[in-house]
């Protein structure tokens, strides 16, 4: 019979790098305990800011999301398309917020991650990106599968997000997976200190 090891159980034989590698794998599992993965779709207005909705499947949880670009010189490195985007999720059921700064990349047909590093910027920027990475550890991942202008669009708007119809804004939909987001320790938290 083969002998299954708990990654949670403490390695005491004196080698830092087994009880690293414990961590490591504990740190996986609650990864995935809490990553959450669903469709998204979001507009994109000319005035680089975001709006739209994130559905959590196979529950049909829908969540917020609002976005605002960060004005920041960029690196000569990136390209004419990277923007630096603050990232609001909304739970409609308890009104919470919790914000993390991600890259977008693409012009219409967007593509967001987290910032692997923010050196180079602004020191306002930096921090930002720094204090939000500590606080949350929330992880996004998004890629437009899907690319709705002109009239598409505007249809999509009208149905899905009216109060954004004649605002010009291109649509993107497709796969969104989260990590990390938990609002209901965020409202534990509120709590413990009212």
């Amino acid at each position: 019979m083969e002998e299954k090891h708990d990654p949670t159980q403490i390695v005491e034989d004196g080698e830092e790098g087994v009880c690293e590698a414990a961590e490591v794998a504990i740190q996986g599992v609650e990864e995935e305990r809490s990553k959450m993965e669903g469709m998204a779709s979001i507009a994109l207005l000319p005035n680089g800011s975001i709006s739209g909705h994130f559905v959590h499947l196979p529950n049909s949880v829908c969540y917020g999301i609002q976005g605002t670009e960060i004005a920041c010189e960029r690196e000569c490195s990136r390209g004419e398309d990277y923007r630096l985007v603050k990232l609001t999720i909304i739970d409609f059921n308890s009104t919470k917020e919790q914000d993390v700064v991600v890259e977008r990349r693409g012009h219409d047909a967007a593509r967001f991650c987290n910032v692997d590093h923010a050196h180079g910027w602004e020191k306002d920027v930096v921090n930002l990106v720094d204090q939000k990475h500590q606080k949350n550890k929330i992880k996004i991942s998004f890629e437009c599968e899907t690319l709705k202008a002109d009239e598409a669009a505007e249809e999509h708007i009208r149905r899905f997000m009216p109060k954004l119809t004649g605002m010009d804004a291109v649509v993107n939909m497709g796969k969104m997976s989260i990590t990390g987001l938990d609002f209901k320790a965020e409202l534990g938290h509120t709590e413990l200190s009212s």
